[in-house]
C-alpha cells in the first residue's frame, strides 16, 4: 500500500473533451472514512524554453480564455496520442514561433496541479536557434506573437502579472539561476 493511498470505490465519468476529460471518484480514505474527488485528466505537455544565440528569451504572447487576458508564455503544447516528448517539442517549438533548434535537451517534468489534474509538463532547453522558412504554421484555432526578451524584461513580466504561468515563471527562474551560477 502506498503512503495514504485513497482507493477508488467508484468513478463516474463527467465530460470528455478535445483536450481533457473530467472525473469524480469516491474514496476511501486512509482512515477508513469516504470522500469524493474531482479530477481532471490530461494527456501531458512539453514546453521549451528557447533561448537565441543573442540570449534572448523566446515567447509567444496568446489569449487565454480562461484568464480572459493575453499573457506571455514559453512555447508549449499537448502531447498527441503516442508521442514523444522530445518529438512534441521540436513540433511546438517549429509551430509556434518558426524556430528549429540546433541543440535540444530535456531538464525537468512536473505536474502543474496535483491536487485535482494529471496534467504533467515535460520542460525542455532549446539552444542554436534557427528561422526556418516555410515553418510549420500554428493550429488553426491558436493566434500567438512572436517576441524575443531579455531575461530583465522576463523578471518585469512577472511583476506586471504578463507572465503569468508556472512554467513560464519557472523557466525564466531556471535561467535566472542559470546566470548566477555561470558568474561564480
Amino acid at each position: 500500500m502506498k503512503k495514504f493511498e485513497e482507493k477508488t470505490i467508484k468513478t463516474e465519468h463527467i465530460f470528455s473533451g478535445k483536450v481533457l476529460s473530467l472525473r469524480v471518484d469516491d474514496v476511501e480514505l486512509p482512515n477508513g472514512k469516504q470522500s469524493k474527488r474531482e479530477l481532471i485528466k490530461h494527456p501531458g505537455a512539453v514546453a521549451v524554453i528557447a533561448v537565441t544565440d543573442e540570449n534572448k528569451i523566446v515567447m509567444v504572447e496568446q489569449y487565454r480564455k480562461a484568464m480572459e487576458q493575453s499573457l506571455i508564455e514559453i512555447p508549449a503544447g499537448k502531447l498527441e496520442p503516442g508521442e514523444e516528448p522530445a518529438v512534441t517539442a521540436v513540433r511546438e517549438l517549429e509551430e509556434e514561433t518558426g524556430y528549429v533548434s540546433g541543440k535540444m535537451e530535456y531538464l525537468i517534468s512536473f505536474y502543474t496541479s496535483p491536487g485535482f489534474a494529471d496534467e504533467i509538463v515535460h520542460l525542455y532547453i532549446a539552444e542554436e536557434l534557427k528561422k526556418k522558412e516555410n515553418a510549420a504554421p500554428c493550429d488553426e484555432d491558436e493566434f500567438v506573437e512572436v517576441m524575443e526578451i531579455t531575461l530583465e524584461e522576463a523578471l518585469q513580466y512577472i511583476r506586471e502579472k504578463r507572465i503569468y504561468d508556472v512554467k513560464t515563471a519557472y523557466a525564466v527562474q531556471y535561467l535566472q539561476l542559470k546566470e548566477a551560477l555561470n558568474k561564480i
